[in-house]
C-alpha cells in the first residue's frame, strides 16, 4: 500500500538494496521500488519481451522501476563550484517533485550500470515501454556495439538520402556525416554516431512492436522527419532476423492497422 511507504527521497544504492532485483528468464535484471502503480504481470512481460540475444549483452545493467528519479546538484562550499550531480529517487509521485524528476538516471552501483526509471512520470504503457526499450537499445550498443550488416544498411539509406531519421541524435549525425561525404572526407565519428543512434532506435522500436500495439506515427517528432516507413521496415526485418523474438511475442509490421 502506497501509505505504508516512506515519503523521503532515497539514494540509489538503497534502492538496490531494498528493490532486491531479480532475473527475467531472458537474464535481464530488474526491480520494482516504491509506488509505481505498474501491474507485476505487466512488469515481466515487458522485462521479457527484450529477445534473449540483446538481453545477454546487458548482463552488467540493471532497471529499476521507480515513481520518480530525480536529479539534484549537490552544492559545493561558499564561493565554490557546483559539485557533481546526483540521483535520487521518490518512493511517492508528488506533482512537486515531477517537477524535478527525469525519465532516467544512469547511475554506475559497483560494477552494476543501474537504469532508474520514473514510472509516474510516463503517462502510459507506451511511454513506459518506449522510455525502457530505448535504454535498453542504447544499453547494448554500449556493450556490444553495432552490428556491421545494419551499418551498412543504414549508410546506404543515407547515401540515396531516403526521407527523415528515427531520432533527433541520428537526422543530425547522419546530416553531417552525409555533408562531410560529400566534400570527399567522411567524418567518421558522425557517421559512427549516426550508427549507434539508428541502432538503438531500431532495437527500441523493434521491442515496442513486440510489447505493444502502436503507430508508426506516434513516434513522430517536430524537429525532424520521421524515416520513411519502407526504410524502418528494412531496419526492424534485419533487426527481427538478428535478434529473434522470445516465445510468446511476435513481429509483424503492417502497413494498414487490421479493422
Amino acid at each position: 500500500m502506497a501509505e505504508s511507504i516512506p515519503t523521503s527521497l532515497v539514494l540509489p544504492d538503497q534502492v538496490a538494496r531494498e528493490a532486491m532485483p531479480r532475473r527475467s528468464p531472458n537474464g535481464i535484471a530488474f526491480a520494482s521500488f516504491g509506488d509505481t502503480r505498474i501491474e507485476v504481470q505487466d512488469l515481466e512481460r515487458l522485462v521479457q519481451a527484450v529477445p534473449d540475444g540483446i538481453a545477454k549483452a546487458l548482463n552488467r545493467s540493471a532497471y529499476f522501476f521507480v515513481p520518480l528519479a530525480i536529479c539534484r546538484t549537490r552544492a559545493g562550499a561558499a564561493g565554490a563550484r557546483p559539485e557533481e550531480d546526483e540521483t535520487l529517487v521518490a518512493p511517492l509521485y508528488t506533482s512537486e517533485l515531477s517537477e524535478q524528476a527525469t525519465c532516467h538516471r544512469n547511475v554506475l552501483l559497483g560494477e552494476t550500470d543501474a537504469v532508474f526509471i520514473s514510472a509516474r512520470l510516463l503517462s502510459d504503457r507506451f511511454a513506459l515501454s518506449f522510455e525502457f526499450f530505448i535504454n535498453v537499445g542504447h544499453g547494448f550498443v554500449d556493450a556490444a556495439g553495432v552490428p556491421q550488416a545494419f551499418s551498412d544498411l543504414v549508410w546506404r539509406q543515407a547515401e540515396v538520402d531516403l526521407r527523415g531519421e528515427t531520432s533527433q541524435d541520428a537526422w543530425e549525425n547522419r546530416d553531417r556525416a552525409r555533408q562531410s561525404a560529400g566534400e570527399g572526407e567522411i567524418d567518421e565519428k558522425a557517421r559512427t554516431a549516426f550508427f549507434e543512434a539508428a541502432f538503438a532506435d531500431a532495437v527500441a522500436i523493434y521491442l515496442l512492436s513486440l510489447a505493444v500495439d502502436f503507430d508508426y506515427a506516434e513516434l513522430r517528432e517536430r524537429e525532424y522527419p520521421l524515416l520513411a516507413p519502407q526504410g524502418l521496415a528494412e531496419r526492424l526485418r534485419l533487426v527481427a532476423s538478428l535478434f529473434p523474438p522470445n516465445p510468446g511475442y511476435d513481429f509483424a509490421i503492417r502497413y494498414r492497422r487490421r479493422t
